[in-house]
């Protein structure tokens, strides 16, 4: 359980670290349909940190690789703010969501082959960042 709780950290911190100067302040945007309340986004990425944290957890008894995955994408997934909210690179944060989403989808395929529960919490967060993918590529289309 320990190993866990030290997974969840690190998890939020490499996450949070990179988003504390960013104001994510979206009002000036024209936004697409199905664009979420601001409340909804961190609540739905607690969440997913939180799920992705057991997942890992899960599948990662005596596997290294998907640890090694598992940063790549999660420094990748911590990038992405400071690209959209930050510098306003709505285009390169749009193919910065498909690589997040290739090597989200890499770690869950190596999920699969050790835990099913592991990776069928992981579905979710497949399924955001295709949603993200969406709402980033709509910014950049209509700003």
């Amino acid at each position: 359980m320990k190993k866990f709780f030290i997974l969840l950290i690190l998890t939020f911190t490499i996450v949070l670290i990179p988003t504390i100067f960013i104001d994510f302040d979206t009002s000036n945007l024209i936004k697409p349909a199905l664009f979420p309340p601001k409340l909804l986004f961190p609540i739905v990425w607690s969440i997913l940190y939180l799920l992705m944290s057991i997942s890992v957890y899960l599948s990662t008894k005596n596997d290294n690789e998907i640890y090694i995955i598992y940063f790549i994408q999660l420094i990748v997934n911590s990038i992405w703010s400071p690209l959209f909210f930050g510098l306003k690179w709505y285009f390169l944060s749009f193919l910065w969501l498909l690589l997040l989403l290739i090597l989200a989808t890499i770690m869950v395929k190596k999920m699969k082959e050790k835990n099913m529960v592991a990776y069928y919490l992981q579905i979710p967060y497949i399924i955001w960042i295709i949603f993200a993918g969406y709402l980033n590529l709509f910014v950049y289309i209509l700003n």
